[in-house]
């Protein structure tokens, strides 16, 4: 854990580190890096944060977890849209009582790039661009390569 000004485990090296709340690692003598964690609260949630930190969570290459308060949320959508930032997952946070109720709100699904279709991603929001083909978009290629055929002829 990183709270506050106590920042005891890194991600990344040497100018490179940056310290998430969270970091997840494998509990054998590797270590590995699992995923990264950022909590949030309603005051942090900005276009200073999601840019310093945010951006550079979700260019690792593990999952990005997002926790914010509930009132944060549409905030955070847009940010992570304009920004083009990747979140793995994002919960929303809301106290009950002497309780804190945690509601997973949006998961990335990642798709098989084997497949010949690829259909848009399932979020809740801008948080990854997924290519979509199209059967007009088929056409249109398929007329462009006849018209470039014919002109070789």
């Amino acid at each position: 854990m990183n709270v506050g000004s106590d920042q005891l485990v890194p991600v990344g090296k040497g100018n490179a580190q940056i310290f998430p709340d969270l970091v997840l690692q494998a509990s054998d003598p590797t270590g590995k890096l699992l995923s990264v964690i950022e909590v949030e609260t309603s005051e942090s949630i900005n276009k200073l944060e999601a840019m310093s930190q945010w951006r550079r969570f979700s260019r690792l290459r593990v999952p990005f977890l997002l926790y914010l308060p509930t009132n944060g949320l549409d905030v955070a959508r847009r940010l992570c849209a304009d920004h083009r930032i990747r979140v793995s997952e994002i919960w929303t946070y809301h106290p009950v009582g002497v309780q804190m109720r945690f509601t997973l709100v949006t998961k990335a699904i990642l798709l098989d790039p084997k497949k010949s279709e690829k259909k848009a991603t399932k979020h809740s929001g801008a948080f990854t661009r997924s290519t979509v083909t199209t059967a007009s978009s088929k056409k249109r290629k398929e007329a462009r390569s006849s018209a470039l055929a014919q002109k070789r002829k």
